[in-house]
């Protein structure tokens, strides 16, 4: 796995022994920008990366950020793939009721790194039943 820093701010790390995902933090060198209510933008990073194949990255919200202030990511969580070459950009929206401003390096977001595997669908006409459930197509909400 690389990573292309084109930022003046650290690689992103694990915070903690624990941690799953890696703080992402906005990359803004031209000052502050301010989100109104339900405002979306792609917040910079100033990060590329070549993930290994068979691996993604997920752009996950910081749940303190949601909680505090009601800025999230739109699409979360947002999938990296690993042919994707471009700047990681945060997709955040603000849901509180007043503006949020953001700052050059603020944590924004979380990354996760993930293996996946793809798979090959086989059409059928009726599907077999779950291992080892009787759920069959119950319990949808």
């Amino acid at each position: 796995m690389y990573i292309l820093n084109r930022s003046h701010h650290p690689l992103p790390a694990y915070q903690t022994a624990g941690a799953a995902g890696m703080d992402l933090c906005a990359f803004l060198p031209d000052g502050p920008l301010t989100l109104q209510p339900m405002e979306r933008r792609a917040i910079p990073t100033g990060l590329f990366v070549a993930l290994d194949a068979g691996f993604e990255g997920q752009v996950r919200p910081r749940s303190g950020l949601s909680l505090r202030r009601g800025l999230t990511v739109v699409n979360a969580p947002g999938t990296v793939d690993a042919d994707y070459r471009g700047e990681l950009l945060v997709p955040l929206i603000n849901l509180d009721t007043a503006p949020q401003t953001i700052h050059d390096g603020d944590r924004i977001a979380q990354l996760v790194v993930a293996r996946y595997e793809r798979v090959a669908w086989q059409e059928t006409a009726d599907l077999p039943p779950a291992a080892g459930s009787a759920r069959g197509t119950g319990g949808f909400g």
